[in-house]
């Protein structure tokens, strides 16, 4: 059997976390901006940092598991 939960999760946050696609911290006005599309290092930096600490914690801590087979 597959476990598809690390590739689900992972992808989900992927397209969730893009900087300025649904929000960038930091913006380039201000703190928090939505929907700007567009980037800085900084803020692929804070998103990369975001990232891994919730994939660490889906996939580590809480151990998201989807089997199909």
């Amino acid at each position: 059997m597959a476990d598809w939960g690390p590739v689900i999760i992972a992808v989900a946050l992927f397209v969730v976390l893009i900087p300025g696609l649904l929000f960038q911290i930091p913006g380039k006005n201000r703190v928090v901006e939505f929907g700007n599309m567009q980037t800085s290092v900084a803020s692929m930096a804070v998103h990369a940092v975001i990232y891994f600490g919730l994939i660490t914690i889906f996939l580590i801590a809480i151990g998201v598991h989807v089997h199909a087979g």
